[in-house]
């Protein structure tokens, strides 16, 4: 009885984390809306960065418990379910042609941001100061959005307002303070029943972070992204998940190093597969980062060479997710 509190509470709080994410995307939006900030800066992102909410309050409160494991996993975890199983289901969908200019170099700076981590990570500690370059790299991300705007000219200041009243402001004001609120709740709820379902089936919690949460808190990215794909908006779907995957890797992991007092630390354990230890060093350097880069490689080289994303690469990456998925299972054996 006690395990069906335990899994019901971790699925209250995934619904909480998905409906809170899906009325803070729509409040954001009409807000900026409202406010004159250009579409293509709001999708690239403010989007990006509601969809990202859920890894965001998910890992800081991981941290803040004392699960850095389950902070990093939680990260990493939804940069290589983002690209593995929500890019690759959208492109399976529907073939996704690579129209931004400014595709290549977001893309290269989202595997920047993820290079730095892992130099960062190799002594097993990732310090403060480390954290706040992380989070410089948003800087630069910003920028790259502003310089876009600007270089597409008189088409992205082509928007219409919508009509100011006290009414719209208010309502859209509670639908964010609401989002805003099942968000935290709801990662609250992930992360504390997320750790004992660990334990009831004797597995380490990154594992858990990895697979489980990393793809609920994944599913705001994959609701946009396929219903982006279904509407033939297709380009949206991939700046999302370039956009949340930096985010990940910047905003999600900088704040965390900055959390506790000597920085984040990856605890070293004992891989082992099918019931043979291997390594004993940080599953995060040896396993998740390389899987993590080889799905970005092959996202942002087959945009920028081949200016799309389609079937067959789609499903590549969909193969690779699975891989990756069923040798998490195996190391955790």
């Amino acid at each position: 009885m006690e395990n069906l509190i335990i899994f019901g509470l971790f699925l209250i709080g995934l619904i909480m984390i998905i409906k809170g994410g899906d009325l803070f995307v729509d409040a954001a939006v009409e807000i900026a809306i409202v406010t004159g900030i250009p579409p293509i800066l709001i999708g690239a992102t403010l989007v990006s960065l509601a969809t990202t909410l859920p890894e965001f309050f998910v890992s800081t409160i991981a941290t803040l418990k004392g699960h850095p494991e389950m902070a990093v996993g939680n990260a990493l975890g939804s940069t290589i379910c983002n690209i593995g199983f929500v890019l690759g289901i959208c492109s399976c969908i529907s073939p996704i042609a690579i129209r931004r200019r400014f595709f290549s170099m977001k893309g290269f700076l989202m595997i920047a941001s993820l290079a730095c981590f892992y130099g960062f990570a190799i002594d097993k500690v990732i310090l403060k100061k480390e954290g706040l370059i992380l989070l410089s790299f948003i800087i630069i991300y910003i920028i790259i959005n502003i310089v876009e705007v600007n270089y597409k000219g008189s088409k992205t200041s082509t928007y219409s307002h919508k009509n100011i009243n006290k009414k719209n402001i208010f309502f859209n004001g509670m639908k964010f303070i609401l989002g805003g609120f099942l968000v935290v709740l709801g990662a609250r709820l992930l992360v504390d029943n997320g750790v004992e379902i660990a334990k009831i089936f004797h597995v380490p919690e990154q594992i858990i972070s990895l697979t489980l949460i990393a793809l609920g808190t994944s599913l705001p990215e994959l609701v946009t992204s396929v219903t982006a794909t279904l509407k033939g908006h297709e380009g949206i779907s991939v700046g999302n998940i370039v956009g949340a995957n930096f985010l990940n890797m910047t905003m999600v992991l900088g704040t965390c190093c900055m959390i506790p007092k000597n920085g984040l630390y990856l605890s070293t354990r004992d891989i082992t597969f099918l019931n043979k230890s291997l390594l004993n060093v940080p599953q995060t350097l040896v396993f998740d980062i390389p899987f993590s880069l080889l799905l970005m490689s092959i996202l942002v080289l087959c945009g920028t060479m081949k200016k799309q994303i389609d079937r067959k690469h789609g499903m590549l990456l969909f193969t690779i997710y699975v891989v990756y998925i069923g040798l998490l299972g195996a190391i955790s054996l």
